[in-house]
């Protein structure tokens, strides 16, 4: 027995260090046993965060211990690895004995699948020459049923009248029947069947046989047997499009309900139905649409009745009712699967706009707005008394999808409408508004417009304007929105015009721009005028007119209705915000005439200085002259019919507060320069009264020229608070009042203000 394989000599450090098996906590050798594990993607995943030579390190002494462990199970079951040789006895024999069977059971195998394969392909090829023999079969019977079918239509075709006019008459002698139908049966004439209706039922059978001979055309087309057939199935469908054709015909004419519905199922059939629709057009509609709106050389003989179509469409309808109502009452009949037809577009809108094309062009120019919009509008009406003919919600919506439709939409150019109605309205607006000077309503415009209320032409003009957009002879409620937004730029326009003009005249600009002239020149009592507007123009546009338009509009959804009401809101707020300008214009234009007669404080001081007068008792002339054009305005025939109590009010508290505030400003500046003169020469008489050696300790009893001065303006702004409180205005309740008495009171009474 062998000897057992020696254990490889072990270092010191294999001895004292950690056990071969002691591994980091990154290192599982659990993961090598894994049916799943992937060594590059192990080996990737620790490059992360273990360096590549420790790694390699680590995967080094696990192979180390990998190999001692091998070593080990040897050694361990040394005694029977080497029996195991030992055991084995005879086995080349063994294998001899085994290989013969094993070898027949091969050839055997090798044959059947040989005998399989052989079979196998037979029968592929049995399937196969089935599967070609069922095709040829197919297409065979494919080509039977088609030169059945064909040969069918031919026989059907022969059955009818070689003369069309023959059977429009009617009834006939059986004899001429006999003649006429070759092999129309007889006993459709003893049945008392009209030949009319005979034939739209024959024509509704070959219809059927078409449709279906379509049907094996389309699946063998391209075989030599379908071509040489092409020419005998192109004869026949033009004889059965021009016999169903002559039939259809002699049914309208002749009003013949069940000829129309059998002829109509006949076109639906071949899907033929544009042809149905044309015979009916030109038939039934075309004649009478002639007689109404005429073109060409009837219409010269004619003469000409103006563009108007409102009395057209009323002749329209009324054929409508009396000559294709039957046929629109067939075609739309409920699961008569007639509904393909839409003689309403194809046939009679198709004739009506050819019609006013040839006849009337000029119905549909926008260059005569009026005009246009009443055509446009008794257009629209057509339209809806043509879908009242609809069964349907569904046969509506197809109807409004035709092409014809479309186009008879196209012809009316609502945008070039819009367009002039937009010239029209603003420009007599902005010519308004340009001009120098504000030009007052006249009675009669008064009376015409019945806008008793405003009091200027510019005002009257904005209203006439805004309600111009929403006349029933000016809207179109397909571009309600663009003259919602015409309404509001108006508005805007006006507003504008008013706030550059307030501007100019602040800015004292006598180079403004056009339309600002008038606010430059305007006199005060002018202003008055234009808040009285101001204050109309808001009241109509939240109330009258925001109601007009929302009535307008009430077939909008409750958010719509909601945005136009916010807009026009909006818009009335732009005017009522330019009150208080007008207002504070108003104002500022009565306190500066008011400022004039206050220059005249400043001759106060050369009538005491250096004088002997003795103190005044009685107020300055300029005193009563202050406020005269205050009261003059108040008290004026326009203000107090064109302004509110509120208005007039404000105004004065205002011009009372201003006038107030520039009276204390000059009269302290007269004050101050007063009293800095009166100390100037206080210290030169002292200074001359020490050179001469008197005393300059002697008081003086006199009263200064200061207070005089101060004494004479006391009195005048007693008499002003007295003029203020006659207008209605407390003085003492104005802050620059109270310093303006601080300034100028006597000392003992400083703190009490009475007048």
């Amino acid at each position: 027995m062998a000897d057992p394989i020696p254990a490889p000599p072990r270092s010191a450090t294999d001895l004292f260090s950690d056990p071969l098996d002691a591994h980091p906590l990154w290192f599982k050798p659990a993961s090598f046993l894994s049916p799943d594990f992937d060594s590059e993607s192990y080996i990737s995943e620790l490059r992360t965060f273990v360096p590549f030579d420790t790694l390699r390190s680590e995967l080094n002494n696990y192979l180390s211990s990998l190999n001692h462990e091998l070593i080990d199970l040897i050694n361990r079951d040394y005694a029977d690895f080497v029996n195991l040789s030992t055991k084995l006895v005879d086995v080349d024999a063994a294998v001899v004995r085994m290989r013969a069977p094993l070898v027949e059971l091969r050839e055997k195998i090798e044959q059947f699948r040989g005998s399989v394969e052989v079979s196998l392909v037979a029968i592929k090829n049995g399937l196969k020459q089935r599967s070609e023999a069922a095709s040829a079969r197919e297409t065979l019977e494919l080509l039977l049923d088609t030169f059945h079918v064909v040969s069918k239509v031919e026989k059907l075709i022969k059955e009818l009248p070689s003369v069309p006019s023959d059977w429009s008459n009617g009834d006939v002698s059986l004899s001429e029947r006999n003649s006429l139908s070759n092999g129309v049966s007889v006993q459709h004439v003893e049945n008392g069947t009209s030949i009319r209706e005979t034939q739209s039922m024959l024509l509704e059978r070959i219809a059927s046989e078409m449709n279906r001979l379509k049907f094996y055309v389309t699946h063998a087309k391209n075989l030599p047997f379908i071509e040489n057939m092409e020419k005998r199935i192109q004869n026949a469908s033009l004889i059965v499009d021009a016999s169903l054709g002559h039939c259809f015909v002699d049914g309208l004419e002749h009003r013949d309900a069940t000829a129309i519905y059998n002829c109509l199922r006949a076109y639906a059939a071949i899907d033929n139905t544009k042809n149905a629709e044309e015979i009916f057009r030109i038939t039934v509609v075309a004649p009478l649409i002639q007689k109404i709106i005429p073109h060409g050389s009837s219409a010269v003989v004619a003469g000409s009745s103006g563009d108007g179509l409102e009395n057209d469409y009323q002749s329209i309808k009324e054929c409508i009712a009396r000559d294709c109502k039957f046929l629109l009452e067939i075609s739309s009949a409920e699961n008569s699967g007639l509904h393909v037809f839409d003689f309403l577009a194809n046939s009679i809108l198709k004739e009506v706009l050819s019609a006013i094309q040839k006849g009337k062009p000029g119905a549909f120019s926008p260059g005569r707005p009026t005009e246009f919009l009443k055509n446009y509008k008794s257009s629209l009406e057509f339209l809806a008394y043509l879908e009242g003919y609809c069964p349907s919600r569904s046969a509506v919506a197809k109807f409004r999808s035709e092409a014809i439709y479309t186009e008879f939409m196209k012809q009316w150019n609502i945008g070039v409408y819009f367009s002039l109605r937009f010239q029209e309205i603003a420009g007599s607006l902005d010519s308004v508004l340009t001009t120098s000077s504000l030009v007052p309503v006249q009675n009669s415009d008064l009376s015409k417009a019945n806008y008793q209320d405003l009091t200027l032409k510019q005002s009257l003009t904005l209203l006439e304007s805004l309600r111009s957009c929403w006349r029933e002879d000016v809207l179109v409620l397909s571009c309600s929105d663009k003259f919602l937004r015409l309404s509001l730029q108006l508005l805007s326009r006006y507003s504008n015009w008013l706030s550059s003009g307030l501007t100019a005249r602040k800015n004292r600009n006598t180079s403004t721009s056009t339309g600002c002239e008038w606010a430059v020149s305007a006199a005060v009592d002018d202003f008055i005028f234009v808040i009285h507007d101001i204050r109309c123009l808001e009241e109509q546009v939240r109330s009258d007119y925001l109601q007009h338009v929302l009535q307008l509009l009430s077939s909008c959804s409750p958010d719509v209705l909601e945005s136009v009401r916010q807009s026009i809101l909006q818009g009335g707020q732009s005017l009522k915000s330019l009150e208080p300008l007008v207002i504070k214009a108003v104002v500022e234009s009565l306190v500066e005439k008011s400022v004039e007669d206050l220059r005249q404080i400043k001759g106060i001081t050369s009538t005491y200085r250096m004088t002997n007068k003795p103190l005044p008792v009685r107020h300055s002339q300029y005193v009563s002259g202050v406020l005269r054009p205050l009261k003059a305005f108040l008290d004026g025939e326009r203000t107090t019919r064109y302004l509110t109590n509120e208005t007039k009010n404000e105004i004065l508290l205002c011009a009372a507060t201003d006038i107030t505030d520039r009276y204390y400003e000059v009269t302290a500046d007269v004050v101050s320069l007063a009293r800095k003169t009166e100390s100037s020469l206080q210290k030169i008489r002292q200074s001359a009264q020490r050179r001469a050696g008197a005393s300059s300790d002697v008081a003086d009893n006199n009263v200064s020229d200061t207070d005089k001065m101060c004494m004479q303006l006391f009195i005048d702004i007693q008499e002003y608070a007295r003029n203020l409180s006659a207008l209605g205005v407390e003085a003492v309740n104005i802050a620059s009042y109270r310093s303006l008495w601080q300034c100028v009171a006597p000392a003992d009474k400083q703190n009490k203000i009475n007048f």
